[in-house]
């Protein structure tokens, strides 16, 4: 299921529980601060433009969700967007990323996985993405993620030479700006 814009609050309490099971366990192993964290990013990420959150739920609760919003110039300066920045360059971060749909968070429980519940999430979340240009960043130390994401046909996008971070951004399987 599809939420847009502040109706997702009301399900708030369902989806930090989530992310608390997901990002806490490795290889995120967030602390209790980052969870608080994300609880009050999302109450200001559901007035971005083009904010939207698909959910999976099962009489378990919510299975899995997705939160994502229309990238808007210039990038923030917090979290991983500095290097982003750095590793595109400005000309690519025009080109590939402002505008277009940025999936921010991907969270599945570990008793959904492998039943395509992250595949149906990301599609549901990206069937309007604008021109079908969508992307995400993710850590690269964080290898089965990697891996899924290229399984699913996201497309890395390569570091400026001598700009290589543990960060990686993937571009949708029909972005118009992969390589």
């Amino acid at each position: 299921m599809i939420s847009y814009g502040r109706t997702v609050l009301d399900l708030a309490d369902e989806l930090v529980d989530a992310y608390a099971d997901v990002f806490s366990a490795p290889p995120w192993n967030e602390d209790a601060e980052t969870i608080r964290q994300f609880a009050d990013r999302l109450q200001a990420d559901v007035r971005r433009p083009g904010f939207r959150t698909a959910f999976a739920q099962s009489p378990a609760g919510v299975d899995g969700f997705a939160t994502a919003w229309l990238t808007q110039a210039p990038l923030p300066e917090g979290r991983g967007y500095p290097q982003v920045a750095a590793q595109l360059g400005r000309d690519r971060v025009r080109d590939l990323l402002i505008g277009a749909l940025e999936i921010d968070e991907l969270a599945v429980r570990a008793y959904a996985r492998g039943a395509g519940t992250g595949r149906a999430l990301l599609g549901e979340i990206t069937a309007d993405a604008p021109q079908h240009r969508a992307w995400l960043l993710t850590s690269r130390l964080a290898e089965d993620t990697v891996a899924t994401y290229h399984r699913l046909g996201w497309h890395e996008v390569p570091a400026l030479p001598g700009t290589e971070t543990n960060v990686v951004v993937f571009l949708s399987p029909n972005h118009p700006g992969h390589p």
